[in-house]
């Protein structure tokens, strides 16, 4: 099997595609990716789901995990507005323009990392090194054949805008609600930390019977985000190193079957979807992250962090139940890469 597609006439921005990519399948300037799957049908299944009507919070409080991440993400910081001799935080109203009121303000800002806690990645995330010209030569590429130029803006163009294209408000716009699927790793393999192979998920899927179906939302559940709750905002990382079950990115026929299965969205208790292994720097250049490169850049789904899957994991299984509706769209903040989210699921 050859390592590229060629394009025919659907690609304009690309002459080849990553084997194993849909580029061009949703239309040549396609955004979306595989959420285009998300039609009227897949939501109308999806709120059939809901037979009680119980919902659940998937997200952390965004100040957790606690402390900095990669030492650039860091919690969110609250202010009022206003200046620090007038801040509008249980401020008065009453003034000469506005005499004899009784109001009370309060109103204040946030400077936060959006991907510092219950996340969305959006499709502008990760890009890679690919010969998409067919030229012999790698060039940086985003999903779709976009192309660094068309998404990111230069130092004279008000970066502060963010980016051009692939950005999270195309997610926010199609709305995010469909069909969840629960994968409950913790319940099957434990707390430690796993790289969950195709067998073992196929050994799921038989085990829980879980019906996965075109247009679903994966959601796995390792018990990470629930340890982080009770860290309360003190991570131990020489423990949470240790726990969390993800998905083995380097298993090609699980990658296979993310394609083959129809999601269009995986979610995940822990920090990265997939199981992180530091590069060597032998052999050819490789992935960092191979599932988000199989996901992001060639599928274009979408990969949520940090959701807090445990007392909605709890809940089905105690009903025998593996699916659910979950409604979660980012903010529709335009220029953003990713998000904060706060999902919500109904049984």
């Amino acid at each position: 099997m050859s390592d590229v597609m060629s394009a025919g006439a659907v690609g304009q921005r690309w002459k080849q595609r990553p084997e194993g990519s849909n580029w061009g399948e949703f239309g040549p300037d396609d955004q979306l990716g595989r959420l285009n799957l998300i039609t009227p049908e897949v939501v109308k299944a999806a709120v059939a789901e809901v037979i009680e009507g119980h919902s659940f919070c998937l997200s952390l409080p965004l100040d957790l995990p606690g402390g900095n991440q990669f030492d650039r993400r860091h919690p969110p910081r609250l202010a009022p507005t206003g200046t620090a001799d007038d801040p509008h935080m249980h401020r008065h109203a009453e003034s000469e323009r506005w005499p004899n009121v009784t109001d009370y303000i309060c109103d204040d800002v946030v400077t936060m990392v959006l991907q510092y806690s219950t996340q969305w990645d959006s499709l502008c995330h990760h890009g890679y090194l690919f010969d998409a010209d067919g030229d012999g030569v790698e060039e940086p590429v985003y999903y779709n054949g976009w192309r660094p130029q068309e998404i990111f803006r230069g130092p004279d163009e008000e970066p502060e805008k963010g980016v051009r294209r692939l950005g999270i408000e195309n997610m926010a716009v199609k709305g995010i609600q469909t069909r969840g699927v629960m994968f409950d790793f913790h319940r099957h393999f434990g707390p430690g930390r796993r790289a969950v192979s195709y067998d073992d998920l196929m050994q799921v899927i038989e085990v829980d019977a879980i019906d996965v179906r075109r247009g679903d939302m994966m959601c796995l559940h390792s018990g990470y985000a629930q340890t982080i709750i009770e860290m309360a905002g003190q991570p131990d990382l020489s423990r949470l190193r240790l726990l969390g079950a993800e998905l083995d990115g380097l298993d090609q026929r699980l990658l296979r079957w993310i394609d083959e299965s129809g999601i269009v969205a995986i979610a995940a208790d822990t920090v990265a979807v997939e199981t992180f292994r530091r590069p060597t720097g032998e052999g050819p250049r490789k992935a960092l992250m191979p599932l988000h490169e199989h996901c992001l850049f060639k599928l274009g789904m979408p990969l949520g962090e940090y959701w807090w899957m445990t007392p909605l994991a709890a809940a089905l299984a105690e009903r025998k139940r593996t699916a659910f509706l979950v409604t979660a769209p980012p903010l529709r903040l335009p220029g953003a890469v990713g998000s904060p989210v706060t999902p919500i699921a109904t049984i």
